[in-house]
């Protein structure tokens, strides 16, 4: 059997490869289903003031894209748009009315020298006729991407009220090859697919990448101890990766804390699968459930108190609550013969889950104050969901003809996408809290 030492050595593959490799494995968002009479939106697109080349990348149809893929959003496009204001002297709201916009975005990109732009935009009610918000940003010509998603979430929540999850990222596993070739790779990408960046090649499976509550680290499991299951967490800025647990049998599904100090782990060390604590600066370890059954897929709730979790101790698998000082674990979820792979929202107000309904796997949603349990999708084999930092969607992995590729569905189920990559399947999504 090989050494954990030797596989590491194996997983080690050239820049070259993990290049070529991006190219395949940038995700394609494809809307499937808007909210009917989304919001009329014009983003014009904003005025260059600065020697040719232009910047490298179009501001506007950044954002107009990501209002897009919101589904709450009907940006207008800039070929069917009557003028292209820059400033408040220029805007005439009436003919924005005319052609039915409700709100309008203005903006500019002015050159500063060497590598540096100052981007700045305005948002406009257009039948109120006045300004709701604006802002001035200056960046490098790497970041403008960045710059353009953090100026989606900016018009986002001045239009919503809520908080806009542009500017985040998202993690997946994808598979290709077969056999002796078959190739997992842990991928980092923006929330809308561009920048993909390897993190980790393996022939070995890739399993349940977590994000730490910063963004800056990714723990997960991974099977490349000759088949031995063992828990890594890896900075994502520099790839540099920590074993955090390899005891004998099981060390799976890892969950991080809400300070970030702790992963809540499943670990078979004692004989049975059971749910365990870590602390990450000590290595303690502290065991949390005793039960003859089997304990998996723990999740942390957002004030740091309790841990949801897989059981079958009832007989079929369901999700129960343990408080993280121990103690009894209570059953949540009682609807079907199957509910499994817990995912908390930000407010701790909703847990989704695969649930088994008329033999399908699908994600369903679970409001906890009332007990009311929604079925969000119609796949027959959905897995591995994952919340939106701001709660509005909800990120899974399902099927697509022979291949396997990720969705996401709006906490309503009134948006739906359908995410991709060119080549392989793509599992195990994760989607980032907000960057700080």
């Amino acid at each position: 059997m090989p050494t954990l030492k030797k596989t590491l050595l194996s997983v080690t593959v050239l820049l070259s490869s993990l290049l070529t490799g991006a190219v395949h494995a940038a995700l394609n968002i494809e809307i499937t289903q808007g909210i009917e009479g989304a919001v009329p939106v014009a983003v014009v697109p904003f005025k260059w003031t600065g020697p040719e080349p232009r910047p490298p990348q179009d501001i506007a149809e950044i954002i107009s894209s990501n209002l897009a893929r919101s589904g709450r959003f009907e940006p207008l496009s800039a070929r069917d748009m009557l003028a292209r204001p820059d400033s408040d002297s220029e805007i005439n709201f009436k003919n924005w009315r005319l052609i039915d916009s409700d709100y309008l975005v203005v903006g500019n990109i002015d050159y500063q020298g060497g590598d540096r732009y100052k981007i700045r935009f305005r948002i406009y009610d257009v039948y109120k006729g006045k300004q709701l918000d604006g802002y001035m940003m200056s960046v490098s010509g790497t970041r403008l991407r960045r710059a353009a998603h953090h100026a989606s979430d900016i018009i986002y929540e001045a239009l919503t009220g809520e908080r806009g999850a542009f500017d985040t990222e998202v993690a997946y596993v994808t598979a290709s090859g077969v056999g002796k070739q078959r190739r997992y790779t842990l991928w980092v990408a923006d929330s809308d697919g561009y920048n993909a960046q390897a993190l980790m090649n393996s022939s070995e499976p890739i399993l349940s990448p977590a994000w730490s509550p910063d963004g800056k680290k990714l723990a997960y499991s991974s099977l490349e101890d000759g088949g031995h299951q063992v828990v890594f967490v890896q900075e994502v800025a520099s790839g540099r990766r920590q074993l955090v647990s390899s005891n004998i049998g099981l060390n799976g599904a890892p969950s991080w804390s809400p300070d970030g100090k702790s992963l809540a782990l499943s670990m078979s060390k004692d004989g049975n699968p059971e749910i365990y604590v870590i602390d990450l600066s000590s290595k303690k370890i502290r065991r949390l459930t005793r039960h003859w059954a089997i304990d998996t897929e723990p999740t942390w709730m957002p004030d740091g108190k309790s841990i949801i979790f897989t059981s079958d101790r009832g007989g079929r698998p369901q999700l129960y609550r343990v408080p993280v000082s121990g103690g009894k674990a209570r059953r949540l979820t009682f609807e079907g013969s199957f509910n499994a792979r817990a995912a908390v929202s930000p407010d701790g107000k909703k847990v989704a889950m695969i649930h088994r309904v008329n033999g399908a796997y699908r994600v369903a949603v679970l409001e906890l104050e009332t007990g009311y349990l929604r079925v969000m999708t119609d796949g027959s084999l959905d897995e591995s969901p994952s919340f939106a930092p701001n709660g509005s969607m909800i990120l899974y992995a399902t099927n697509s003809g022979m291949r396997g590729v990720l969705a996401a569905v709006s906490v309503d189920g009134r948006v739906r996408q359908r995410l991709t990559v060119q080549e392989g399947d793509v599992r195990e999504p994760a989607w980032s809290p907000f960057n700080k």
